[in-house]
């Protein structure tokens, strides 16, 4: 089949795909130019999970939930979000993001805003919630959990206590050292290159620290 025109763009990203869209084109001709570009390219996104955007034409809610059925129907691509680049909204967003940790904060856990660089030690006695990176040299200690809204590159000690449920969660999983209650995992000497970043959880199961990505199902299983 002839490769349609430029009326459909598939645009990739380190984070997730843009799909910039003609404005002058009706939905329904999008539509099918939308289904052949994706399959078209459904080998370069098998089995990926990624976040997806829209540009050119404002898209309605109902408009979207049909474009992540045409994209689920001829590839094998998981979409985990949708981000909107209003950035208005995205304000708003985070706004009511860290009212709401503020929130747990107060009830489950402490909340801490920055970035901790190389030398910085922070220790907590509850769970905490960094929004931030923490950097190669630098160390979290917390008796509960320990959630990180930006890169963990450091060093995390979750369960301090002794608590052997206790579990950590990073956006950017590339930890220099993660330790649960009393067992310690490193990472590799030789880490992989160009790994996909995406949410994970680091947990203790059976003497062995595991780290998988963070999805719903495991979501369940959290007890916080």
């Amino acid at each position: 089949m002839k490769s349609v025109d430029n009326n459909v763009i598939i645009k990739g990203n380190k984070y997730g795909i843009i799909v910039v869209l003609n404005p002058d084109i009706s939905f329904n001709k999008l539509k099918e130019q939308i289904a052949i570009k994706f399959r078209e390219s459904s080998k370069f996104f098998e089995d990926a999970k990624m976040a997806l955007s829209f540009e050119g034409k404002e898209l309605t809610n109902e408009e979207q939930r049909e474009v992540l059925d045409i994209i689920e129907k001829n590839t094998n691509m998981h979409i985990v979000c949708i981000i909107d680049n209003d950035p208005k909204k995205e304000e708003i967003f985070k706004k009511s993001l860290e009212q709401k940790l503020m929130e747990l904060e107060s009830n489950t856990g402490q909340f801490y805003k920055g970035i901790l660089r190389s030398g910085a030690s922070l220790e907590f006695e509850t769970s905490v919630v960094i929004i931030g990176d923490v950097n190669n040299g630098a160390r979290v200690v917390s008796k509960g959990n320990i959630i990180v809204l930006g890169a963990l590159k450091g060093n995390a000690f979750a369960g301090a206590c002794g608590n052997t449920n206790s579990f950590v969660v990073a956006l950017d999983m590339r930890p220099t050292q993660i330790r649960i209650a009393d067992t310690i995992a490193r990472s590799p000497d030789k880490p992989v290159k160009d790994a996909a970043k995406e949410a994970k959880i680091a947990f203790l199961e059976d003497g062995n620290i595991y780290i998988e990505p963070l999805n719903k199902n495991v979501l369940n299983d959290i007890s916080l």
